[in-house]
């Protein structure tokens, strides 16, 4: 048995050795996972990046209904124009804030006067992209609609189909992803400015996900 009087330097030289063995393997596998992690998030961000569109497209099909999810005045006049081309039956701007007038967007889009005595409904209730999904859905259902074209902004839109999805799993989403001049004319990783919006969205996108299948 060791007693104090038997506790030699080289035994606790040896044990001394043989912690500082097992806590540098921990550390090393911690800082490997950690590695990992990063790759695989760093992996992710770079799909999701060089996956949002530079170019507008014209959606496939007309549908019953057009949403336009608020945050830019280019989803509108572009959720506008597909209603005038018939793409859709009527058009519903989700997330108006509540002191917004029809005649304040008449007067942004003139040209689209008409439309709004007839077939253009707006949303006041929304403040968020997932009160955007609710606020479409209950829309979308009053009227029985079965399909939707969604404009929103090209990096907004992956999270806004995660939210619309789960509102509305048994209807149909088109998607009209609305391009920046900034994502237009370089790529995102030449202006920091974009590069740092879309991280964010990202985050916010894998949140989302998280969220959306946590409560499924």
């Amino acid at each position: 048995m060791d007693g104090p009087e038997n506790k030699s330097p080289a035994k606790e030289a040896t044990r001394g050795h043989a912690r500082g063995g097992w806590l540098g393997r921990v550390a090393g596998s911690f800082m490997g996972i950690l590695a990992s992690l990063a790759v695989i998030f760093l992996g992710g961000f770079l799909l999701f990046a060089t996956g949002i569109p530079r170019t507008e497209t014209p959606p496939p099909r007309p549908a019953d209904g057009i949403v336009a999810l608020t945050g830019g005045a280019s989803r509108i006049s572009d959720a506008m124009e597909l209603l005038a081309k018939n793409q859709g039956k009527r058009l519903l701007i989700s997330g108006v804030n509540p002191a917004t007038r029809p005649s304040e967007l008449i007067r942004l889009t003139p040209e689209y006067e008409k439309l709004f005595t007839c077939c253009i409904d707006l949303g006041h209730q929304a403040l968020n992209t997932t009160g955007n999904a609710a606020e479409i859905a209950q829309w979308s259902r009053a009227l029985k609609f079965r399909s939707l074209i969604v404009v929103t902004s090209a990096w907004h839109m992956p999270r806004a189909l995660v939210e619309l999805r789960r509102e509305m799993p048994d209807t149909e989403l088109i998607p009209y992803s609305v391009v920046t001049e900034r994502m237009r004319d370089a790529p995102w990783w030449m202006s920091m400015h974009t590069a740092r919006l879309l991280m964010l969205e990202y985050l916010k996108y894998l949140a989302t996900l998280a969220r959306v299948r946590l409560e499924a």
